[in-house]
């Protein structure tokens, strides 16, 4: 079994910073695609940014504020956030795609506001 377990949410005042990170833990014998993905109250989920096990990444519509970075000597993810607006509240997800299946952690939230 896999465990991710995030941490770096908390609240921050609009055009602030944070810096999410995921840890990946257990019996682990390969990684490949990890992700961040966030759910807003009343949305559903969406993706906010993926990288390959080789750091190619693909960003939704925060590229150019958020940066997806991945150390896989440590099996971690990291979401760095800046610019951050008030539509960027949310519960934040990581994603991952380990041995061979696919594993969530249970969430940080961010909030945004003044």
């Amino acid at each position: 079994q896999v465990q991710l377990v995030e941490s770096g949410g908390g609240l921050v005042q609009p055009g602030g910073s944070l810096r999410l990170s995921c840890a990946a833990s257990g019996r682990i014998f390969s990684i490949g695609n990890m992700g961040w993905y966030r759910q807003a109250p009343g949305k559903e989920r969406e993706v906010v940014a993926t990288i390959t096990s080789t750091g190619s990444t693909n960003y939704a519509a925060v590229k150019g504020r958020f940066t997806i970075s991945r150390d896989n000597a440590k099996n971690t993810v990291y979401l760095q956030m800046n610019s951050l607006k008030p539509e960027d509240t949310a519960v934040y997800y990581c994603n991952a795609d380990a041995n061979v299946g696919n594993y969530w952690g249970q969430g940080t939230q961010v909030t945004v506001s003044s």
